[in-house]
C-alpha cells in the first residue's frame, strides 16, 4: 500500500520543476487562508497576490509569523470587492489562478460567473475533487459534487470534458470515465442509466474527447476489477476507472465524503471551465490537501500554456 499523501506529494514534486503561477487570492483574511498561499509560494506552485483589507492581512501575517514581504497586496475594503479585484486580475491575465481565501465560496463563484465581468467561457463551470483513496494505486476524480446539483445531459457533457481535460493534465494518458448510476444496464426508469448511454454515444461522435468512456457503472464495478469480472461486464473501464461521474451533486457529494470519512481519504478540489482554474479550499482541508489543490490547477495552467503554444506553432 502507498504511504498517506504518496500520490499528492509526486503531483506537487511534479510543479516544483515549473515556473510558479501569478495567482489572486480572493480575500486571506483568516490564518489557513493566507498561511496557505504563503506555503504554496514557499513549495514554488504559485506566486502570490493578496487581495483583501491591507491592513488586516498585514495583521495577521504578523500575528502568524508570516512573511509576506514578497509578495504583492491588493488593497480592498470588503470581501465583496476582494472577489470582484481578484476576478478582474484574472480577466485582465495578470493572475493565471485564482484561490479562495476567508469568504463563502458563493460569494467569489457570483464574481466569477457575473454576465459582463466574470470569467465564464463557452464551457459549463463545474467543480472536480482529486481523491486520494488509500488502497488505490491512482487519483481517482469525483464530478460534480459542488457545484452543478442537478445537472442536464449537456451540463454532464461539459462536466465530463472538464474532468477529462483535468486528467490529461495530471498525466493520464487516455482516461477511463465511469458514468455511475446504480445499476450497469440502461433503464429508462432510472433517469441517470439512459443519460449514461447518452453520453457514451457522444463520445463516440467526439463531442465528448480524450477519454474512454463507459456507462452506467455501479461505484464496485467502476473501481473493483474484481467485481467487474464477477458480474461479466466487458467494458475497457471497469474496475479500472480514473474519473467517476455521478448523477447529481447529492450523490457526489456523500461519495466524496464517505471516503474522507470512512476510509482516510483526502480530497484535494478545483473548478474547471471558467477563463482560469479555481482553487475552492476548505478551513478543514489538511495541508498537504491544501498544496494539492495549488498543484492540480499549476499543473493545468501548464497544460493550457502548452497546448496554446503549440496552437500557434501549428
Amino acid at each position: 500500500m502507498q504511504a498517506k499523501h504518496e500520490k499528492y506529494n509526486l503531483l506537487i514534486a511534479r510543479c516544483q520543476a515549473l515556473a510558479p503561477v501569478p495567482t489572486a487570492i480572493a480575500h486571506p483574511c483568516d490564518e489557513s487562508s493566507l498561511k496557505g498561499a504563503v506555503e504554496a509560494a514557499e513549495l514554488g506552485l504559485l506566486k502570490p497576490i493578496l487581495v483583501g483589507p491591507r491592513a488586516r492581512i498585514l495583521a495577521l501575517a504578523e500575528q502568524f509569523q508570516l512573511d509576506i514581504s514578497d509578495h504583492e497586496l491588493v488593497d480592498t475594503p470588503h470581501s465583496h470587492a476582494s472577489a470582484a479585484a481578484a476576478v478582474l486580475l484574472a480577466r485582465e491575465g495578470q493572475a493565471e489562478m485564482l484561490m479562495k481565501g476567508s469568504l463563502h465560496t458563493d460569494e467569489l463563484m457570483g464574481a466569477v460567473v457575473a454576465t459582463a465581468t466574470g470569467l465564464r467561457t463557452e464551457r459549463r463551470i463545474s467543480h472536480v475533487f482529486v481523491m486520494d483513496v488509500p488502497g488505490l494505486d491512482r487519483p481517482i476524480l469525483i464530478t460534480d459534487a459542488a457545484i452543478n446539483i442537478f445537472p442536464t445531459l449537456e451540463d454532464k457533457r461539459d462536466i465530463v470534458q472538464n474532468a477529462i481535460d483535468l486528467a490529461l493534465a495530471l498525466g493520464v494518458k487516455e482516461p477511463k470515465v465511469a458514468i455511475l448510476s446504480a445499476v450497469e444496464t440502461v433503464t429508462p426508469k432510472i433517469p441517470s442509466t439512459v443519460e449514461a448511454a447518452a453520453l457514451n454515444k457522444m463520445a463516440d461522435r467526439h463531442q465528448i474527447t480524450g477519454g474512454i468512456l463507459d456507462g452506467p457503472l455501479a461505484l464496485d464495478n467502476a473501481i473493483d476489477l474484481a467485481a467487474a469480472q464477477i458480474k461479466q461486464i466487458d467494458s475497457p473501464v471497469a474496475g479500472l476507472a480514473d474519473i467517476l461521474v455521478v448523477p447529481d451533486l447529492e450523490a457526489g457529494n456523500m461519495l466524496a465524503k464517505s471516503l474522507t470519512f470512512m476510509a482516510g481519504a483526502e480530497a484535494a478540489g478545483i473548478v474547471l471551465g471558467a477563463r482560469v482554474p479555481i482553487i475552492l479550499t476548505s478551513r478543514a482541508d489538511s495541508v498537504p490537501t491544501r498544496l494539492a489543490s495549488c498543484a492540480v490547477a499549476v499543473l493545468v495552467v501548464h497544460a493550457r500554456r502548452e497546448h496554446a503554444n503549440q496552437a500557434v506553432m501549428g
